[in-house]
């Protein structure tokens, strides 16, 4: 034999909340019940077991479960509000807009209700009114309940929302800090090229001129060209081993340690290059913009370390000046002299460099060979804050803030329609039983002719051939109320008149016909 598996505590616990659902929307029709029995008591007594599967089926067929207490809420009252099933039409109401994803079928629903509540209200009511105050029912106990469901969904979805930013803000925080110092050791990395490149550059300059001085015997000679080669090969070593090093996405550099151009020249003159230097006599002293003065440091090096390798032992010249707001620098060299010269070590990505660079500091670089067979590096550099370049964009949002913006647009449309949408609708219906209030008594009234050929005793089948179609929706004020088993008509004496003609019916017979008067209670 088989054991039988308790229920353990989870499952009670989830058990618990269908349960106390199921009593509070039982409890309406409990204590509607005696007062309900005797018109409708197979309506009244559908509500516990239809309630039952409306909260079986709330959780997975929301719209379902709401649709489920309509029928028999009809069936009591074509207003649709019962006091058997008030409440549960709101709080399913409420279940579906908490738990749909798509609003769509909910307004399906909502219109087919007020669609099917027009000729039911017409052809078992013989009146239009009942199906105003369907409208007004569905409208404050279904739907805004529903609207509010909604709201609390879009709600909880935007506080899901900003919890997975805040989560995801944390992670990008870890990964830009990661970034940022490799990115900063990258620069370093750049800077220590650039400097070691340049002393490098120098070096195998001196052991060039050693290797040619005749006053060298050949073994100087020839160690000399070695150091000169030896010299080349670390600058190309390290351009290789700095390359990899190097980012697409490195932003602006580091000044450098040494940012004097007059320093760096002494130190070019003192490696044997004939350097000239044209500077204004404030260069060194006036303040430049934080990427101008590392911009005008890095335009120099390069130029004079493309000078010693491209053209070893050739004058240059070096000037700098003002001129309309900018700072203008500018370095030719000559071209070199007649002889062998070894061939430089070039990774070709120098001017590139120092290109974006220049860009980057707001300023523009031109270089090219001159009509006498040199080369001439020039650049434009601002001497006030400089605006970002075109090809500089502002950050655009992250899809973080992307997605927490439309669920915070999301929510304030939801709060919006929340409020405008039962008040336009209500306005709507305003507006719609005042025009039906105006038309309809014209469509109520019996012909006095017709009237007077009416004799009680008369089959209801053969009345019912000379009355209007549609009847008063309530009897003159102050007319006392018929016996229990009769079914009284009132039908207009004429168009804006509070006299009424009474049809009263018993077992499907005419039973009396009179004429009631409005009565000032």
């Amino acid at each position: 034999m088989t054991r039988r598996r308790r229920p353990d505590a989870r499952q009670l616990r989830a058990l618990v909340p269908g349960l106390g659902l199921y009593l509070l929307v039982c409890g309406p029709p409990a204590l509607a019940f005696p007062s309900l029995a005797a018109t409708h008591p197979w309506a009244t007594a559908a509500a516990f077991p239809l309630l039952a599967v409306s909260v079986l089926l709330h959780r997975r067929r929301p719209l379902t479960a709401l649709a489920l207490p309509v029928a028999p809420s009809l069936v009591i009252s074509l207003d649709l509000f019962t006091v058997a099933y008030c409440a549960a039409l709101a709080v399913f109401g409420y279940l579906a807009g908490a738990r749909m994803s798509r609003a769509r079928p909910a307004l399906w629903f909502f219109s087919a209700v007020a669609a099917g509540g027009l000729p039911l209200a017409a052809v078992v009511g013989r009146t239009v009114w009942p199906w105003f105050s369907l409208l007004l029912t569905l409208l404050l106990n279904v739907m805004l309940p529903w609207l509010l469901g909604r709201y609390r969904r879009q709600y909880a979805a935007l506080a899901r929302t900003g919890w997975q930013l805040a989560e995801r803000m944390e992670r990008e925080q870890r990964a830009v800090a990661d970034r940022t110092r490799l990115r900063e050791r990258a620069r370093i990395a750049g800077d220590m090229h650039d400097s070691l490149g340049h002393d490098l550059a120098l070096i195998a300059l001196r052991a060039g001129a050693l290797e040619v001085d005749p006053r060298l015997d050949a073994d100087r000679q020839a160690a000399a060209g070695e150091l000169r080669a030896a010299a080349g090969t670390a600058t190309e070593r390290l351009r290789d081993i700095i390359g990899v090093l190097r980012t697409d996405d490195e932003g602006a550099p580091r000044a450098p340690a040494d940012a004097s151009v007059a320093r760096l020249v002494d130190r070019a003159r003192t490696s044997g290059m004939t350097v000239d230097l044209e500077q204004p006599d404030d260069t060194g002293t006036t303040p430049l913009p934080a990427m101008t003065g590392p911009a005008l440091h890095r335009v120099v090096q390069e130029s004079l370390t493309n000078a010693a390798k491209h053209a070893p032992g050739a004058a240059v010249r070096v000037r700098i000046g003002r001129a309309g707001g900018q700072l203008r620098v500018a370095v030719t060299n000559a071209a070199p002299p007649d002889g062998p010269a070894a061939a430089p070590v070039s990774g070709g990505s120098g001017l590139v460099g120092l290109d974006e660079r220049v860009r980057l500091a707001g300023g523009t670089l031109r270089a090219g060979p001159t009509p006498e067979g040199g080369f001439t590096v020039s650049a434009r550099l601002p001497t006030t804050g400089a605006l970002l370049p075109e090809s500089v964009r502002l950050p655009e949002p992250t899809a973080s803030e992307r997605e927490l913006a439309q669920a915070q647009h999301k929510v304030q449309r939801r709060l919006r329609q929340m409020v405008t949408v039962p008040l336009a609708l209500l306005a709507a219906l305003v507006v719609l039983s005042s025009t039906f209030h105006l038309v309809s008594p014209s469509w109520t009234v019996l012909e006095r002719e017709r009237y007077a050929v009416l004799r009680p005793g008369a089959g209801r089948s053969g009345v019912e051939s000379f009355l209007p179609f549609f009847a008063l929706d309530a009897p003159p004020d102050g007319t006392p109320p018929p016996p229990h088993d009769w079914t009284c008509r009132y039908y207009s004496v004429r168009a804006g008149s509070d006299d009424a003609y009474q049809l009263c019916f018993t077992d499907d017979r005419l039973i009396r016909k009179r004429v009631v008067h409005r009565r000032d209670r």
